[in-house]
């Protein structure tokens, strides 16, 4: 592929460098400033992106180096957005391990609005800094919904929760509007919330919220459409579905006949990032409702374990995959980021190169170096 989705691609996040780790620290401490910290940043910026290069991948990202969660960085920039607290999850990890884990909730505190450009200037740094295809990640608007519910959002601000959804994808609106005008061109929204539909115990969850888990999905495919809608027609725009990545740990569970149809054919976005590196993620038969003109990226390696694969294991499940969909709307992916919160997965620097390696060289023996 020419364009994006590449056929070896990934999700985005990278694990965090120790100097960028401590210089966060000492920032939130006080003892550097925000000009100092964003000093450090942009060293470990430039250094990501030549790693990326090196290995050969064409979309770049900066790693998520500025972000501590994958979503709260973004949000709470929005007007009428504030954090409250956490939700006590249970997350899983391989050999039967839990960790407790709380991750922020946001609150609507009043009408949402988009005040002032969020990921330009990060965006354009990220540009001057490689010659391939910069790919900027953000949260979905459904991480202002699913946690929360309506309790989340203050009635008085929103009596009526459809006035909710148009403010939010009116700012969503505009931030990619300014992300289009800065040269962006290939964006992706990551969302747990589809893939945590999949999943009975967060299903029920969501009832005892006061929702109805088999009409979210198309309550959230309409409120990603509104959201995207201006986009340009040459902006490339993906969405990644994940079931909780924090400490080489995940959430839900489950396969994604629950909303294999809406996701496919009324969510209009153009690629699929999808974690199917194990048992949890469910067979490919959902693929078959992938319309013509769509790619999904298989994400077949993970990133929550550092063993590495094995070549063949990978070129059999995309042999798979092609039963259900067609091989050229396929591309291979890491299950999800390394490092979707600031705190990395159980995985060394070297693992993460070593995966990102195999994607690339297995993507070039099934579909042929780009």
């Amino acid at each position: 592929m020419t364009k994006p989705p590449f056929r070896a691609d990934h999700v985005g996040s990278f694990l965090r460098p120790k100097p960028l780790i401590e210089a966060r620290a000492a920032h939130r401490d006080g003892t550097i400033d925000a000009a100092r910290l964003r000093e450090v940043e942009d060293e470990a910026i430039r250094d990501v992106v030549a790693m990326q290069e090196g290995l050969g991948l064409q979309s770049i990202t900066d790693g998520e180096f500025r972000r501590t969660y994958f979503h709260t960085d973004f949000l709470l920039q929005l007007d009428g957005v504030d954090e409250a607290g956490g939700t006590q999850v249970k997350f899983h990890q391989h050999g039967g391990k839990e960790l407790a884990y709380a991750p922020p909730v946001m609150k609507i505190t009043g009408p949402i609005r988009h005040v002032a450009d969020i990921q330009r200037a990060d965006y354009e740094f990220l540009a001057s800094c490689t010659t391939r295809t910069p790919k900027v990640t953000i949260p979905s608007p459904t991480m202002l919904h699913f946690r929360g519910g309506r309790d989340a959002i203050d009635a008085e601000a929103y009596p009526d929760l459809e006035d909710f959804y148009t403010d939010l994808a009116a700012a969503y609106r505009a931030e990619i509007a300014s992300l289009a005008d800065a040269g962006c061109r290939y964006l992706q929204l990551d969302d747990t919330n589809l893939a945590y539909l999949c999943d009975d115990t967060q299903r029920e969850n969501a009832r005892k919220r006061g929702m109805d888990p088999d009409e979210l999905p198309r309550l959230y495919a309409r409120l990603i459409n509104d959201s995207i809608r201006d986009r340009p027609d040459n902006m490339v725009v993906g969405v990644h579905l994940c079931r909780g990545n924090y400490r080489s740990s995940w959430a839900a569970e489950g396969g994604y006949e629950p909303v294999a149809e809406v996701l496919f054919n009324e969510l209009e976005i153009d690629s699929y990032f999808l974690e199917y590196d194990d048992p949890r993620s469910g067979d490919f038969a959902p693929l078959r409702f992938l319309p013509k003109g769509k790619t999904v990226v298989l994400g077949l390696v993970t990133t929550k374990l550092g063993e590495l694969e094995q070549p063949d294991d990978i070129r059999r499940r995309i042999d798979e995959a092609a039963k259900f969909a067609p091989l050229d709307q396929l591309a291979l992916s890491p299950q999800c980021g390394f490092s979707s919160t600031v705190h990395g997965n159980d995985i060394e620097v070297e693992q993460q190169a070593a995966k990102m390696k195999l994607v690339i060289d297995v993507a070039d023996q099934v579909w042929g170096k780009a």
